[in-house]
């Protein structure tokens, strides 16, 4: 089983098989427009835009399920991303990344890279969910916002980076890979 066995659905409500982007590296984004990390969308159109020409793609996901930091439609998603950060690569339709709800597609990620710890989130987030949602710390799952997974080629996860990464950070290990 690799990333490319899944389909995932289009803002607009269609639906896009995964496979379409075998042979291009993937990142996997979890995006939210009213997060302490939603300028994360600008490094990551940066990167999106050094390195799609070289078979980059970002995919966005976004979700409201932490903090409600999300609530807008797909549409104004997608408005908000364009018009703020001048988002070009793919958001997709807002959707659950953990939780009994979680699309199969992040459930599958966070199988296949589990989380590595609460130094790698911050001393400040990682006191916010302490003290507001410490339910969020238990387990593999998405713990917030701007949860970046790196897929090579055949579709593997190869790394997962968590909301205090910033997306340039990146760059070295999408080089390897390309």
């Amino acid at each position: 089983m690799s990333v490319h066995d899944f389909t995932v659905k289009k803002k607009n409500g269609e639906e896009i098989c995964l496979r379409e982007y075998k042979d291009k590296v993937l990142l996997i984004v979890n995006t939210a427009s009213k997060c302490g990390f939603t300028s994360q969308y600008a490094e990551l159109e940066k990167l999106y835009k050094q390195y799609q020409e070289r078979g980059l793609v970002i995919l966005g996901f976004p979700s409201n399920q932490f903090a409600s930091q999300e609530p807008g439609t797909d549409e104004e998603i997608q408005n908000f991303c364009q018009v703020n950060y001048g988002v070009t690569f793919p958001i997709l339709a807002k959707s659950e990344v953990r939780g009994a709800n979680a699309q199969p597609l992040y459930k599958y990620l966070v199988e296949q890279q589990g989380f590595a710890g609460l130094e790698f989130l911050g001393e400040k987030l990682s006191g916010f969910l302490k003290s507001n949602l410490p339910e969020f710390l238990v387990g593999d799952e998405v713990k917030w916002n701007f949860t970046k997974f790196l897929i090579d080629k055949q579709g593997k996860v190869i790394k997962r980076y968590e909301s205090m990464v910033n997306p340039l950070d990146i760059a070295p290990d999408i080089e390897k890979l390309l």
